[in-house]
């Protein structure tokens, strides 16, 4: 009997520890299922930042599944169906402020933002440096003056014809490499810097100045030939293939310092960053289209893990503290400001300029 009793008690022990078991997976499930998708359409820069799964679940926990697609922000501005999307995040302020304009939206979010800089190696930043073209800047890091740099890709001065070069000898022209204007934020930002130093170091702002620039900085675009679609083409065989096919890209600084910070190996002891002088900063503008949409904004704006993760792939957030904080602890040497920083032209500007560009390809 008391053997019966004992293997009755065990049975029903058993019994509720699976019920237990299976009442946990599905209050699981149910959370899981609790979730809110929000749909947006973003850079492809900030890509492995949402689709990271530590983001994902800094999101989850706030009852949100973020779903995005990709696109370049002229594209997100001009060409993308907004309507399938609660939220839009170009990299580009001035593609935000017609995006805000044409959907009348009051509000938006700038949760982050990347200046613009040059990913080389430190035998290109010697010649530069001994052709005065790169010198230190006004802290801790090395620029790329711009003004004489336009001097020499105006000359068409080779890399073999630089003096005293045995590092780099070859016979291609001087060159930033960029990414494709028509389809990419980089390259407009591109446009921005080099457009201002040739505009005698003022914003483009009219028809005349327009005229004025357009041969000399659209000749930076077309004497290279084929250029890629997105930023990650050009960061990509900077660091793969090495100097000989990529001595100067032009980058983000956000993907630079997101892979020293991640220290993956990919950042060699030999490659170094160049900040342009001046340089421009690209705002990641998000434009809420409803209000999940504005949720995920004000998320990515205050909420501290978000803030955290943000800066660990490179990107300057709200709270310079923060970045600064996640670069020293991977000792990565980026300076905490930059005082050499110009203002993008106007979004109706840029369009001009670019279609300029586009009609000499």
């Amino acid at each position: 009997m008391k053997r019966r009793l004992s293997i009755g008690l065990a049975v029903v022990l058993l019994l509720a520890v699976v019920a237990v078991i299976v009442w946990d997976r599905g209050d699981d499930s149910a959370q899981a299922g609790d979730l809110t998708t929000v749909r947006g359409v973003i850079g492809s820069e900030k890509q492995a930042f949402f689709t990271d799964q530590r983001v994902v679940d800094a999101f989850a926990r706030h009852g949100l599944e973020v779903d995005v697609d990709t696109a370049g922000s002229r594209q997100i501005a001009t060409a993308v169906d907004l309507a399938k999307y609660e939220f839009a995040f170009p990299s580009s302020s001035p593609a935000a402020q017609k995006i805000q304009r044409d959907r009348k939206v009051t509000s938006v979010h700038t949760p982050f933002q990347s200046p613009m800089a040059v990913a080389t190696f430190e035998p290109i930043v010697d010649l530069l440096s001994a052709a005065g073209v790169a010198r230190k800047g006004a802290g801790d890091y090395q620029v790329l003056d711009i003004a004489k740099y336009l001097e020499l890709a105006k000359a068409g001065t080779r890399w073999d014809q630089l003096p005293d070069n045995t590092a780099y000898p070859a016979r291609k022209n001087v060159l930033v490499t960029t990414t494709d204007p028509r389809e990419s934020n980089s390259a407009a930002m591109y446009l921005s810097i080099v457009s201002f130093v040739a505009n005698g170091n003022t914003v483009v702002s009219s028809a005349e100045q327009e005229a004025k620039v357009l041969p000399e900085v659209a000749k930076l675009f077309l004497d290279q030939g084929y250029t890629q679609n997105s930023t990650e083409g050009p960061f990509e065989d900077y660091l793969s293939a090495g100097m000989g096919k990529t001595p100067m890209a032009l980058v983000y600084e956000s993907q630079y310092v997101g892979r020293l910070v991640r220290a993956d190996g990919s950042i060699r002891p030999d490659m170094r960053m160049l900040y342009t002088a001046p340089t421009v900063y690209s705002k990641h503008t998000l434009i809420p289209l409803s209000p999940n949409g504005d949720r995920v904004g004000q998320l990515l704006s205050t909420d501290p893990e978000l803030g955290r993760l943000a800066a660990a792939f490179g990107f300057r957030t709200n709270d310079p503290k923060l970045f600064a904080d996640v670069v020293a602890q991977a000792k990565a040497p980026v300076p905490a400001d930059l005082v050499d920083t110009v203002e993008p032209p106007s979004f109706e500007t840029l369009e001009r300029m670019l279609d300029e560009v586009e009609k000499q390809y």
